[in-house]
């Protein structure tokens, strides 16, 4: 395989996730009525989120390996942005998992951090897709 066909795919998984995230979003609004089932829900979107994570990590480890692509500054960044958002998923998911979420207050409290929580990952991948594609396009120089 190619280095563009992996970088291809890379971007194609990253594009998956980020659709991913954003259906995520609706998560809280599905299961507003069913605290039970948020959690339940909860814990599928972080053990997919896990897995699409890591096959995005896995392509880009891969492409840089293989093309001899070098750590430049945005590699190190795509690194540091991955491990945030998986140390923040699953730090998440943990709260959700020992919270009393029968509880109204606590479970309205857990739906706006997962609302909140996803809008800061969104955002994180979205700035990294368009610093990328300045980054091709020549428009900065990292």
């Amino acid at each position: 395989m190619e280095v563009t066909q992996m970088l291809a795919t890379h971007s194609m998984l990253v594009k998956v996730f980020l659709g991913f995230l954003v259906g995520g979003v609706l998560i809280p609004f599905v299961t507003s009525k069913n605290p039970l089932g948020f959690k339940k829900v909860s814990f599928i979107y972080t053990m997919i989120f896990q897995a699409i994570a890591t096959m995005i990590a896995f392509s880009g480890i891969v492409a840089i390996f293989t093309g001899d692509l070098g750590w430049a500054t945005t590699t190190i960044l795509m690194l540091v942005i991955w491990t945030a958002m998986m140390t923040i998923e699953i730090k998440k998911y943990k709260v959700i998992k020992v919270a009393n979420i029968k509880n109204s207050h606590t479970f309205k409290l857990l739906k706006r951090a997962f609302i909140k929580i996803s809008l800061i990952q969104i955002l994180l991948v979205v700035a990294m897709v368009v610093l990328m594609i300045l980054k091709d396009k020549g428009v900065i120089n990292i």
